[in-house]
């Protein structure tokens, strides 16, 4: 299908337009110990070798490295959201995370996100209660004051709160990039259902491709 292209102010865009340096942020969904270490959380498969454990294992976090390295040469803004209450009783929980039963707790160690990705210094983190990211949290106005325009997306899980992130972000303006092959939820039919489903909302494209693009912002 031809990109379509659109006047925006100055400048001709794309969902594919090329990132610009200072406008450019990367978000990782979700990427806690919880969700993505088998035997921390009921709710998520818990054996290791399970479809999704070993697509997080095999593809998605060697992949989300990459990126996380690449974005931090390139100067990007990095931001993770993780599920987490901002009190330890969970009181302040949506009601949608009470009627399901889950709760990290302030200051959980399984809350935490994954050592790969550990967030170094000016590196935002924001706890949510809800699946999506710019319902329960002031992300909209972080990535305003931040500038940015093009906005990278990985995480768990594709269909739930990966899903949430790409369609409220492109309502609110900004031009997406979902990684495929940096995202898991738990069997490729619910993946690629998933990637159907949101498809009009965002550019989806690879690691390699976004590295490329990244790479390109640093040299």
């Amino acid at each position: 299908m031809t990109s379509i292209e659109v006047q925006f102010g100055k400048d001709i865009l794309r969902r594919d337009s090329a990132y610009e340096d200072s406008m450019t942020s990367v978000l990782f969904v979700d990427m806690q110990r919880i969700w993505c270490e088998p035997n921390l959380d009921p709710t998520h498969p818990q054996d290791a070798n399970s479809y999704y454990h070993r697509r997080l294992r095999e593809l998605v976090i060697p992949n989300q490295i990459k990126i996380l390295e690449a974005a931090r040469k390139a100067n990007c803004n990095i931001l993770h959201t993780i599920i987490q209450s901002l009190t330890k009783d969970g009181r302040d929980r949506s009601l949608d995370h009470k009627l399901s039963n889950m709760h990290v707790p302030k200051g959980a160690p399984e809350g935490d996100v994954i050592p790969e990705l550990t967030p170094v210094d000016n590196e935002i983190i924001l706890p949510k209660t809800s699946s999506g990211v710019f319902n329960s949290t002031n992300i909209d106005y972080v990535l305003k004051n931040l500038n940015t325009r093009y906005l990278i997306i990985a995480g768990v899980v594709t269909d739930q709160c990966v899903d949430m992130a790409v369609r409220d972000a492109s309502d609110r303006g900004y031009l997406v990039t979902l990684v495929d092959d940096a995202c898991a939820t738990y069997s490729q039919e619910r993946h690629d259902a998933a990637l159907r489903a949101f498809s009009g909302y965002c550019w989806i494209t690879n690691t390699q491709t976004v590295l490329q693009r990244l790479n390109s912002m640093s040299d």
